[in-house]
């Protein structure tokens, strides 16, 4: 038989000066025509594992690996020099942004195959090749900052494409995806394994897209070590429990189907996809008391309409008229620029919890970047709690708003978890004891206390999130502007997150986030800004919205549950129900 593109034994990786090891003991393979998911929580080890496949821990980064890790039946990636191993691993990582070095999107993805000394005709049919398999072919002339995040994260994996490598791993490689972009990547790996000869390793939080592409599941344990193995099916459905119990995420089809058994309503087995719990609930629901449909089930007013959650008067974020512009390219810088945001106007009521969606490219960063005065917006267009951010001092912007970058290292300026932490209160000279006191209570909500002593950049993706999230809280601002703050989170501490929002929301605080987690709109956001190349095409309360055609006409889909709802047809009773929330109060 031919050995496993990747094989894994017990492996087990401690970082020099952690005390424990994560992964802590991971057995896997990833065979030639396969999609292996790895699952897990959040510091379980997924990324560690992904970035040893390729060496780079312990080479770049010093740890101890243990068991047995070997890469196309005999390569060792820890003791196996870095251009060999790249040849076999092509790597995406979590963060597009470390791997790109060159000025243009087509030297980018040929940079790696000329570091592989390739004749220069190869190179460049391998880059044409991958840009087209990942839509970036017309763009091959601009510089890779000009695109949106999503657009990044197509690249980076056209780069790895292009290195010709058998075995792809990827770590979140379509959070900063819209489900457009989702899709096309998603085709482009079932493409690349159809052929037989390449694999893929895949860290992924996002299950909804992915569950249909994937041959078998691997789950680690909150200590890294390899728990349950299997097809979607037999993990993902047969197994929900105890993923849940785990803090795992799942398809929200499952999800919800499994909210609905457990409240008895009679499903049979658990659902992967939308489709497929609009069949089992269209059959399981004649038994089932009907539900009330959530109030406000009307189409969304025209876009720029006051919000009628607040009373007039009480606009805390109010946007009039604002336009942005940025250069086409570095080639171009200074003749062309291309229009980011067109007459943007809207209010934000205190108290909202408001959700900024869009396709990539739509706007969605750089308006909340405008708001937090991350990128100053032009004078008079922007007024956040009375100050105009284009003209405001920073240390009092920053008393009025903490912002959350999408990627969080961007954030990062001190060597440990708790000097990170005390830095916005240092800069704005709180006394050093109200600091500590502080600085206790961020580390213990988000899970971080263990980490304190830790550099930034050693903790998992989702550690670092949490960071990031806490530093923007630490201040105490009034308004809070999160960049996908559920990115890179397991289910628990994605929830854990998302109810420490809900109960600075509850006591007024504001909140804005820009997302492409659309289930997370439903359940949690009582506003949703839409936004198609540039423009507001709709504000409105949650339930208009999803009730609308909005989404649809701004190249989105529905959340995954109101997609389920909206095609059921012997219950049309449920077609407003879009929160999993909902489900929990269904009594068969």
């Amino acid at each position: 038989m031919t050995a496993p593109l990747l094989r894994a034994d017990d492996v087990a990786v401690r970082y020099d000066g952690a005390a424990v090891a994560a992964p802590g003991g991971a057995t896997l393979t990833v065979g030639r025509g396969e999609v292996v998911l790895l699952l897990g929580p959040s510091g379980c080890g997924k990324s560690t594992l992904a970035l040893a496949t390729n060496g780079l821990v312990p080479q770049s980064v010093p740890a101890t690996v243990s068991g047995r890790l070997t890469v196309t039946g005999t390569i060792d990636p820890a003791a196996t020099p870095t251009p060999r191993v790249a040849a076999r691993v092509g790597m995406v990582f979590q963060d597009p942004d470390v791997g790109l070095v060159a000025g243009t999107v087509l030297d980018e993805v040929c940079f790696g195959p000329e570091n592989q000394r390739l004749p220069r005709d190869e190179v460049l049919a391998r880059g044409q090749d991958a840009l087209r398999r990942t839509g970036l072919w017309d763009r091959r002339h601009e510089n890779p900052d000009a695109l949106s995040g999503g657009g990044r994260q197509r690249l980076a994996i056209a780069c790895a494409l292009a290195l010709g490598a058998p075995l792809l791993v990827l770590d979140e490689p379509t959070a900063n995806l819209d489900p457009v972009g989702t899709e096309e990547v998603y085709a482009t790996l079932r493409e690349l394994v159809a052929d037989g000869d390449h694999g893929v390793l895949l860290v992924e939080h996002d299950l909804d897209a992915c569950a249909g592409l994937v041959d078998r599941v691997v789950v680690l344990d909150r200590g890294g070590r390899t728990v349950m193995t299997g097809t979607a099916r037999e993990v993902l459905a047969e197994r929900a429990g105890e993923l849940l119990d785990l803090g795992v995420w799942l398809p929200v089809a499952t999800l919800a189907a499994w909210h609905l058994r457990e409240a008895g309503v009679p499903l049979g087995g658990l659902p992967l996809t939308p489709a497929e719990l609009t069949v089992a609930l269209d059959s399981a629901l004649d038994d089932v008391p009907r539900l009330p449909a959530p109030a406000g089930t009307t189409p969304p007013r025209p876009a720029g309409s006051p919000s009628a959650a607040s009373p007039a008067g009480d606009a805390v974020v109010e946007v009039s008229r604002l336009t942005v512009t940025r250069p086409t390219s570095a080639r171009t810088r200074g003749q062309r620029r291309v229009t980011v945001l067109d007459d943007v106007s809207l209010t934000v009521r205190r108290g909202d919890f408001v959700a900024v969606v869009g396709t990539n490219g739509a706007g969605k960063t750089t308006l909340l970047r405008a708001v937090a005065g991350v990128t100053p917006p032009p004078r008079g267009t922007v007024k956040v709690a009375g100050l105009d951010p284009a003209r405001a001092d920073v240390r009092e912007l920053a008393r009025r708003i903490g912002f959350v970058f999408q990627n969080p290292e961007h954030q990062f300026v001190r060597y440990t978890v708790a000097e990170e932490l005390a830095h916005a209160l240092e800069v704005q000279r709180t006394p050093a004891g109200r600091i500590a006191e502080r600085v206790e209570e961020m580390l213990a909500r988000f899970g971080l206390t263990e980490h304190r002593d830790r550099h930034p950049f050693l903790l998992s993706g989702g550690q670092k999130r949490r960071l990031s999230v806490g530093t923007a809280l630490v201040a105490g601002a009034e308004v809070l502007a999160l960049d996908e703050p559920t990115f890179g989170q397991d289910r628990e501490r994605a929830a854990e997150l998302l109810d420490i929002l809900a109960a600075l929301n509850a006591a007024g605080t504001t909140v804005l986030v820009v997302t492409h987690d659309l289930q997370l709109v439903a359940d949690h956001a009582s506003h949703v800004v839409v936004l198609r190349d540039g423009r507001l095409v709709a504000h409105d309360r949650t339930e208009r919205v999803l009730a609308g055609d909005a989404l649809i006409e701004a190249g989105l889909r529905l959340p995954p549950l109101a997609e389920a709802t909206r095609g059921l047809t012997r219950h049309p009773e449920w077609r407003a129900v879009t929160r999993v929330a909902d489900l929990t109060a269904v009594r068969a």
